[in-house]
């Protein structure tokens, strides 16, 4: 195989190898903990206080990573995306083995800096590295992945009744599977002589940068709730549907999702794919307590997952861009405010339900912040 064929197949591959670090870090290593949880407050391990602090210690840690991952460049991508995948399988593996709370929120934490390590040192390796902007929704997709997997493989062991400790090792020794196959592509890759054109054709200004900032960390804080709660809101509200399988949902919306988003971004530019995005997500959230039923909560986990990495699919290359005119690492200083939202949202959660005691004055906190976010996003993008 020679010529422009065979670097598409380089292409294809890298972007693959990419999407695995971002289906480990992130789909396993921070969004597994919202599917396996529920099963560790049935068994009495946690309770939904201790829960909520792992959950935050994780956000805490992500926030973390991504402060440190600033100095990040892309000469070191490669290894510290390595970091990434290894430093998740090892987590999620030791939380197979331990009882106590205090272990529990400090794993969760620790895995939480990987988690930002995988998304800056992935997209960086693939953006900057391989200079692949193109590779942007394969890239992210791989999130929506690793969401679906993780789920799945739960769902698995669920049906065969494992114990949530089994239920860490099965999504420990499937990650470091994973991680292996995603390190051979990445030692393999070459960088892509084609030329890669800016996706924002029709954008023919850069968005402002301070905007996009304050629209990501609205979107970090926007989502958090509907994906740390929503599968102990389906088993509170129905008992008898499996909350994994809704949770599965909220990852297989968001693979398509990111090629979706692209393309409405090459053809209509940031401020529609942007505007359009946060609002739909906006809908997505608030939308379980207008309609607390099984097609409301299978509505909102599609609408959610089919827009939270787009926004991201969206947002990304357009850092990337401005950043390569900066000099500066835009992809980590977006991380940084995205886990701020992140941070924020559980506590600003947990606030209001010790006054509601209910999940729905949360939900109409995020979907106003989404609000917020579209409307900044069609004045300033």
């Amino acid at each position: 195989m020679t010529g422009p064929a065979k670097n598409s197949n380089n292409a294809l591959q890298s972007a693959i190898s990419a999407a695995l670090i971002m289906a480990i870090g992130m789909g396993f290593g921070r969004f597994a903990f919202t599917a396996v949880y529920p099963h560790m407050i049935d068994e009495g391990i946690i309770n939904l206080q201790h829960a909520s602090l792992a959950a935050s210690a994780n956000y805490a840690g992500y926030l973390f990573g991504a402060l440190f991952a600033i100095k990040i460049r892309s000469q070191q991508s490669y290894f510290c995306s390595i970091i990434a995948a290894m430093g998740t399988a090892l987590c999620l593996i030791l939380l197979s083995c331990i009882n106590t709370i205090g272990l529990i929120i400090l794993i969760r934490g620790l895995a939480g800096v990987f988690s930002a390590f995988a998304m800056v040192s992935a997209s960086l390796w693939l953006l900057e590295q391989q200079k692949q902007t193109h590779q942007a929704p394969i890239l992210y997709a791989g999130v929506g992945l690793g969401i679906a997997v993780s789920a799945e493989l739960l769902v698995f062991g669920t049906h065969l009744s494992w114990h949530s400790k089994i239920l860490w090792l099965l999504l420990g020794l499937s990650s470091l599977v994973l991680g292996c196959i995603a390190m051979f592509g990445l030692s393999r890759a070459q960088p892509n002589p084609v030329s890669t054109q800016q996706i924002l054709s029709k954008n023919r200004k850069a968005p402002h940068t301070y905007a996009l900032i304050l629209i990501y960390a609205l979107a970090g804080f926007g989502y958090i709730i509907t994906a740390t709660y929503l599968p102990l809101l389906v088993k509170n509200a129905l008992p008898n549907l499996d909350a994994a399988q809704i949770w599965a949902i909220f990852g297989l919306g968001a693979i398509p999702s990111c090629f979706f988003w692209h393309r409405i971004h090459s053809s209509f530019g940031t401020q529609v794919a942007l505007s359009s995005n946060l609002g739909l997500q906006a809908f997505g959230v608030v939308l379980p307590t207008l309609f607390p039923t099984t097609l409301g909560y299978l509505l909102s986990a599609l609408l959610v997952g089919a827009t939270f990495m787009g926004t991201v699919t969206i947002v990304m290359p357009v850092a990337q861009r401005i950043a390569r005119q900066a000099q500066n690492n835009l992809i980590a200083l977006m991380t940084v405010v995205y886990g701020l939202g992140q941070i924020i949202g559980p506590i600003v959660s947990n606030a209001l339900f010790s006054i509601h005691h209910t999940f729905n004055s949360s939900l109409l906190a995020a979907c106003s912040a989404l609000f917020i976010a579209t409307a900044i996003s069609l004045k300033t993008t």
